[in-house]
């Protein structure tokens, strides 16, 4: 297994010949993917998310900003039901030990049960597993899959496998699209795992494919490897710092924070911004602090469910910072994905809708830099303790605000069995005295 995140990337072709059917149309387009590699992506037309009000960053043309006024028409959005194909690819130098099945298990219903906790259950992610091996025509080896790989091989890679599959899947009937390959096969490498974006989407059985999600784990599979990934498809940012010699700490920005930095963290539930671009959260649960003054803000934990009935306290507090910048403060406790949490407190951290994925459009701040916490654990201990506790407070003068956790109560209100996390609501005081 790895212990480096899961990548992505674009890739450029050329135009389909116009006369062909479904099955050889596909096979002509991925046979002329070309072996550019592009570093950003069309941002597509807006599409209007709903009321944001004044600190709803405005969508940008970085990969995958993390501007949320509009919403990118490009990639599916996480609401309701969406349907996906998961694809077992087998080679001719290796015979299968598992089955499909097992390997489908080693994903799902964990995925789906990810998300269905982080959304509240807004969004339901039906897997469709093709419950056979279907053979590609090369050995493994000659793809030379890899995670920095040759863009003519993975073209190779694209076009033999949805010429194999297409025969056997309809894929008018999937918004995602998974192809798993035989881990036992000499020629894959499990961190070759990631999103391709194609710049022009492919039209098989009349349906659009913009992006694939080439699995190449061994069994079992990294943790939480196939969320981080769908989380792409959703227009989600890579949040971890890639350094460039490939040898230093790549969880620097986020920590444990969010599967997006790290699908090993040990507190993955999707930041409270995410959950608000994905449509998760809106309306009273996200506050928007964009008037100089003091504010009082009681906060449910944000990986705390709903309870029916009840009205509820928000979940996310914003302060517009610039243009393209925010500051957003949010509880975190061990409830749900968050259950292995190394600390619970209020968890803050800056947004750039400017800053592509990888570069670090979201930082945590550190609320104890002198110190941190679960040292065999998380991913990055200094950040493990970043949220701030009850008398603790942090200030950021350039952008002219102080947050201070004032108050936390005792958890009692979100499970039949008893307390799940330390603090059930948490109260912030925030002043904002803009700066200029």
């Amino acid at each position: 297994m790895s212990s480096r995140p899961p990548g992505e990337v674009v890739v450029a072709r050329s135009r389909a010949p116009a006369r062909a059917g479904p099955l050889r149309r596909a096979a002509a387009v991925l046979t002329s993917l070309s072996a550019v590699i592009a570093t950003t992506v069309v941002t597509g037309p807006a599409v209007a998310v709903g009321p944001g009000g004044p600190c709803a960053l405005e969508r940008t043309g970085a990969h995958h900003s993390e501007g949320l006024d509009t919403w990118n028409p490009e990639y599916p959005r996480p609401l309701g039901t969406l349907d996906a194909a998961m694809i077992f690819l087998s080679f001719p130098d290796a015979r299968p030990t598992l089955t499909p099945t097992a390997l489908a298990a080693d994903h799902f219903p964990g995925t789906a049960q990810f998300f269905a906790r982080a959304s509240y259950g807004k969004f339901d992610l039906r897997v469709h597993p093709v419950r056979r091996w279907l053979a590609m025509p090369a050995p493994s080896t000659t793809y030379a899959i890899q995670r920095d790989w040759e863009s003519d091989r993975r073209a190779a890679y694209l076009r033999d496998a949805l010429a194999t599959a297409d025969p056997a899947v309809d894929f008018s009937r999937y918004d995602l699209v998974y192809l798993v390959a035989d881990p036992g096969a000499p020629g894959v490498d499990a961190d070759a795992t990631k999103v391709v974006n194609l710049d022009r989407p492919l039209t098989v059985d009349g349906a659009k494919l913009r992006r694939l999600v080439t699995v190449f784990e061994q069994h079992p599979p990294d943790h939480n490897v196939l969320a981080h990934e769908t989380g792409h498809v959703f227009d989600l940012p890579d949040l971890y710092h890639r350094p460039s010699d490939g040898k230093g700490d790549w969880d620097t920005h986020v920590g444990d924070w969010d599967l997006m930095g790290s699908q090993f963290g040990m507190a993955p539930e999707p930041f409270g911004w995410h959950k608000w671009k994905l449509g998760w959260l809106g309306g009273r649960e996200v506050v928007c602090v964009h008037r100089p003054g003091t504010t009082l803000h009681t906060l449910d934990p944000l990986g705390a469910p709903r309870t029916p009935g009840a009205p509820g306290h928000p979940r996310v507090v914003v302060v517009r910072t610039g243009p393209e910048s925010a500051l957003v403060i949010e509880a975190r406790g061990a409830y749900g994905n968050d259950a292995g949490t190394c600390s619970e407190g209020v968890l803050i951290y800056r947004v750039r809708s400017g800053t592509a994925s990888a570069e670090g459009p979201v930082k945590v701040i550190d609320g104890h830099p002198d110190a941190g916490a679960c040292e065999s654990a998380s991913v990055y201990p200094d950040l493990a303790d970043a949220p701030l506790d009850v008398g603790e407070s942090y200030a950021a003068p350039e952008d002219g605000v102080r947050v201070s956790v004032e108050d936390a109560t005792v958890a009692d209100a979100y499970t039949e069995g008893g307390p799940e996390g330390r603090g059930a609501t948490w109260t912030v005081k925030v002043t904002h005295d803009p700066v200029g």
